[in-house]
């Protein structure tokens, strides 16, 4: 009997062993491919970006040297190009447009739109394809994102004064160096490049990084050569200064791509030897040499004579003026809720004082380069200033002054290259606080739907004042076209109030 409890004891432990072998395990985590993010709305629309990258890359052409299009080289970074835009769903794709630019420092760039100038000494630097397709992916998720387009769309109403200053240098230089800046683009010593922010950079790696990926190529190869400029010492190389480190880059990517299911990437590729070797022979120009020869117009003769003409996709070629454009997720604004106060209160803005309505408030800048907001609290919607008025300045450099008609100028630009405003007539003199100042109207696109929610058109009054230090101070009035007039007594009667 002990026997037979024993034996059903082990029967009953078998079982149970037998059962637990059976059970299933934990089921192992599925790791989906990663997938280009939305990118999302901002305040420009697609027309806009693209006709803003059309007049910039057209001027490229006046002052930088490029490669025509005929050449080895451009021919391959267009075939490598389309291998990586055809990764990108078809709703958020671009007209991408790629060239090579002679130029020896390792450095790219991509213009709203999607034109992307690569430099030679890009391509003699890279060890592989790969590399080469990392920073071009790069570039690419730049344009993808509309990184330029949020901060020329930023600036329309909460900094439209930021970077005048270098605008207005710009006017001083003249020719490519003079459009460029006017298009909010620094072109010089540096060569030309766009300011992006360290979260940009960060976000242009990840993206980047889905891009290869997509497209065949290892990942990790876009850590690789950004380790390997790291690596390069001393000031290190132009493209990482026009790109600033977002901090633990390669790490960062290593990070991102970790999950990533395997795949067989692309080994090495015997045209991109080629395209190298070529390159390694084409004579090429530092980027002192060009910002000097941009002055004298040296690089637009020389790409006339070589045949190196800016020939834009169908896409690219159109100009055609802003549509309105109302801000996802905006509701109609109520009159009583921004209507002024007949009431007036001062505030001391530092260097100046200036009287408003006592139900507006007063939004100081969140970060340099950002103007000063006098508006009612239901007016502002994140960057978007629907009612009300943006002051900013532009001080001028030690011993200068800055000219009053050249700012204006510089203001309107930008107004109209990146905001999508159209200029109703021209500046004209007006008297304020005892000096002349310069007055334009502009229209653009209210961030606010009418009553019925369709979009609607707004005026944009700027104003601007020298100051007794040779600055000038900026006022940017703004309310609906339809509405304008109502608020321009409560508008004058600020200005009449200003001191400096």
């Amino acid at each position: 009997m002990g026997n037979s409890l024993v034996d059903r004891a082990s029967s009953k432990l078998l079982a149970a062993v037998i059962a637990l072998t059976l059970l299933p395990g934990p089921t192992p985590a599925v790791v989906s491919a990663p997938e280009l993010p939305n990118p999302g709305h901002v305040g420009m629309s697609r027309e806009q970006q693209i006709q803003v990258g059309f007049k910039a890359a057209a001027q490229v052409y006046q002052g930088m040297p490029v490669l025509p299009d005929s050449s080895p080289e451009t021919q391959y970074v267009r075939q490598l190009g389309a291998k990586l835009v055809a990764t990108i769903p078809q709703q958020y794709t671009w007209p991408y447009e790629f060239h090579v630019v002679l130029q020896k420092e390792i450095n790219a760039f991509a213009l709203p739109g999607g034109a992307m100038f690569i430099n030679i000494g890009t391509i003699t630097a890279a060890d592989n394809e790969a590399e080469l397709a990392g920073v071009m992916a790069h570039e690419m998720s730049h344009v993808y994102m509309q990184h330029s387009a949020r901060q020329v769309a930023k600036e329309k109403k909460t900094g439209i004064f930021a970077g005048i200053a270098e605008a207005a240098a710009g006017i001083a230089l003249g020719g490519a160096g003079g459009e460029l800046a006017r298009e909010g683009i620094q072109f010089g010593a540096q060569s030309l490049m766009l300011k992006y922010s360290r979260g940009d950079e960060a976000q242009a790696d990840a993206v980047g990084a889905v891009i290869l990926y997509k497209s065949g190529y290892n990942p990790q190869a876009l850590a690789d050569f950004f380790k390997k400029l790291e690596q390069q010492g001393g000031t290190g190389p132009q493209f990482l200064s026009d790109h600033p480190n977002p901090g633990n880059r390669e790490a960062a990517i290593q990070k991102e791509i970790a999950d990533w299911p395997p795949v067989q990437y692309q080994a090495g590729s015997a045209a991109f030897a080629r395209a190298k070797e070529h390159a390694a022979g084409v004579k090429s120009y530092s980027a002192q040499a060009i910002a000097q020869g941009a002055k004298s117009g040296e690089w637009a003769r020389l790409n006339e004579k070589n045949g190196a003409v800016f020939k834009p996709s169908p896409e690219t070629a159109f100009t055609q003026p802003a549509s309105a454009d109302v801000r996802p997720g905006a509701s109609p604004v109520s009159m009583s809720s921004v209507l002024p106060s007949s009431q007036l209160v001062t505030a001391n803005l530092g260097p100046l004082t200036i009287a408003h309505p006592e139900n507006w408030q007063v939004f100081t800048p969140r970060q340099k380069g950002e103007g000063v907001t006098i508006a009612p609290h239901a007016a502002v919607k994140g960057d978007e200033v629907g009612y009300g008025v943006v002051i900013s300045g532009v001080a001028p450099k030690p011993g200068q002054r800055l000219d009053l008609d050249q700012v204006t100028a510089a203001l309107v630009r930008r107004f109209e290259g990146g905001g999508g405003s159209q200029t109703l007539g021209n500046p004209k003199p007006l008297p304020v606080a005892g000096v002349q100042g310069r007055s334009v109207v502009m229209q653009s696109a209210s961030p606010f739907p009418d009553a019925d929610g369709h979009p609607q058109k707004e005026r944009d009054w700027l104003v601007t004042v020298p100051t007794p230090d040779g600055a000038v101070i900026g006022f940017v009035f703004v309310a609906p076209e339809a509405q304008f007039d109502r608020f321009r007594p409560t508008f004058e009667s600020m200005l009449g109030s200003l001191r400096f």
